[in-house]
């Protein structure tokens, strides 16, 4: 079945991100002139997908007024003969079909994408975290998606990353497939040392079939009475197997600072009009600091 509807997680508090999450979500988060909740659903629609949820909570109507039309801003700019900008801002507010759900409780992962039931419907769904932004030719969750509609089983994006960030995320149990493609038959959250299967973590995407919801509905609520979307997904894992995807394209955890700061670099650095500058700025910075 072909993935044609997608969910954004956009609740949580950016605590990592203070105090410029405060007033700010960090969705909102620049990567040079875009916010980075927009690269998130620029990759659902390169990958063919224009029906998006994104799970928002109290105070982000911000997010909202970004995907909205602004037609004193567009008049101003066309009078102004910034018609390129013009018709990019406009392009914001058309790209994709985006609907709003509020997740009234922080009360976890699993919760947040519960929350999306009605939206998914008997479909799969196309999960993408609203922290992390993964920049590549080939759009990470397109590459789910062909996995999804290949083996017809849920799908994970994941890294193999380094054993303390394991423990900070989740541990998969795999064997190899093909090519980036791995079987997934058991999975941890946030294991401790002795209890990792593998370096190879669930990283910001992945591909759920309709029936997660049911699972979700009986999944007990753990630590900090939060719903965790791991435990949900092991029951799925166990039972009828998941693909794991070590997808390409270069990922930035916007909750991390420097990892932040690696984005807006990194993606200034391959625009026309000012990455040379900017290649030269790091040059000459770098002579200064040796």
């Amino acid at each position: 079945m072909k993935v044609k509807k997608a969910v954004i997680t956009a609740a949580g508090y950016g605590t990592r991100m203070l105090p410029a999450t405060k007033a700010m979500p960090k969705e909102m988060l620049p990567i040079l002139d875009k916010p980075a909740i927009q690269y998130i659903v620029e990759e659902c629609v390169s990958a063919g997908i224009k029906d998006i949820l994104i799970i928002l909570s109290r105070g982000k109507h911000i997010v909202e007024d970004h995907f909205d039309r602004t037609p004193d801003l567009e008049h101003q700019l066309e009078q102004s003969g910034k018609d390129d900008l013009c018709k990019e801002i406009k392009n914001i507010a058309s790209m994709a079909n985006i609907t709003y759900v509020r997740q009234a409780e922080q009360l976890g992962l699993g919760h947040a994408v519960l929350c999306a039931k009605n939206f998914a419907g008997s479909e799969p769904v196309a999960v993408l975290y609203g922290d992390d932004v993964i920049i590549g030719e080939d759009p990470a969750i397109a590459q789910l998606c062909r996995a999804y509609e290949k083996y017809e089983k849920g799908v994970v994006g994941i890294r193999e990353v380094p054993t303390e960030d394991v423990m900070r995320y989740s541990s998969m149990k795999i064997s190899p497939l093909e090519d980036r493609c791995y079987g997934i038959s058991d999975m941890i959250e946030k294991p401790s040392k002795e209890q990792i299967f593998s370096n190879y973590a669930i990283l910001g995407r992945c591909i759920l079939p309709p029936e997660i919801f049911t699972i979700l509905e009986n999944t007990p609520y753990g630590r900090n009475n939060e719903l965790q979307l791991t435990d949900a997904m092991k029951q799925l894992a166990v039972k009828e197997g998941m693909i794991g995807v070590d997808f390409t394209g270069t990922r930035y955890d916007m909750g991390n600072k420097l990892s932040a700061i690696k984005a807006g670099i990194e993606t200034c650095l391959k625009r026309p009009q000012i990455g040379e500058e900017l290649r030269q700025y790091i040059i000459e910075l770098a002579d200064k600091l040796r």
